[in-house]
């Protein structure tokens, strides 16, 4: 078979691969021998409860994260030169979306090695399913300023979009900085603005809610530390 970089989908929290993996993930997983990771750790541990035959040991891990430089990219994919296939893994969820691996698959398809996306799950494209928004227009825009005045500018340029374009806003935060970010939106959005707030998808303490700004005040809950999409809609 060609070499190919399989782009590898890492479960959201601690539940069970089988929830959300199909069983091909962990036989073409098996096979593999190269890979590229945000953290070591975690896809060490990923891949022995996959498939608890692998010998970790034995594989190769190249680390791809912020820190990364440009020009050590593209060494990455030095295997596929060989005719040997990688995984591309993200810590958690989908790599190369809101993720740095993209960087990775656009070397290779400008290459022309085969790219190919395996079946997992996406916690943008889930909190979106669940929120009852807009599913056929809607807009991701990664992490918001950290600056108090730029983020309260670019939430309230969002929630206009809303009302101009029909647009579902999708947004996310560091997880330590949820309960700053939720406070933010409650202050700065109108009362009748819906804001779904999606955390710890597929995990057992699962919270999915879509609610009214001013419904919002009067139940907010604790999202620190809990990885969470925030989506806002008319």
């Amino acid at each position: 078979m060609k070499a190919t970089i399989y782009l590898i989908p890492v479960m959201l929290g601690e539940t069970d691969y089988t929830r959300a993996l199909p069983d091909y993930n962990r036989t073409l997983i098996a096979g593999l021998r190269h890979f590229i990771v945000e953290n070591v750790r975690a896809a060490r541990r990923f891949l022995k409860k996959v498939e608890p035959s692998i010998s970790i040991d034995e594989l190769s891990f190249t680390i791809l994260n912020e820190h990364t430089l440009p020009e050590e990219i593209a060494e990455m994919l030095a295997p596929m030169e060989a005719d040997e296939s990688i995984g591309l893994m993200s810590e958690a969820g989908c790599p190369a979306v809101a993720d740095p691996g993209a960087e990775v698959v656009a070397i290779a398809q400008r290459k022309g090695y085969r790219v190919a996306p395996l079946v997992g799950p996406s916690s943008i494209l889930l909190a979106l399913m669940a929120s009852g928004f807009n599913g056929q227009h809607f807009a991701f825009h990664g992490y918001l300023p950290v600056e108090s005045s730029d983020r309260t500018g670019r939430i309230k340029a969002l929630e206009a979009r809303i009302y101009a374009e029909n647009e579902t806003q999708i947004f996310i935060e560091t997880p330590y900085r949820n309960n700053k970010l939720l406070a933010d939106l409650l202050r700065i959005c109108k009362p009748t603005t819906n804001l779904c707030v999606a955390s710890n998808l597929t995990c057992h303490d699962e919270l999915i809610r879509t609610r009214s700004i001013k419904a919002w005040t009067k139940n907010i809950p604790d999202l620190n530390k809990r990885p969470t999409i925030f989506l806002l809609f008319r």
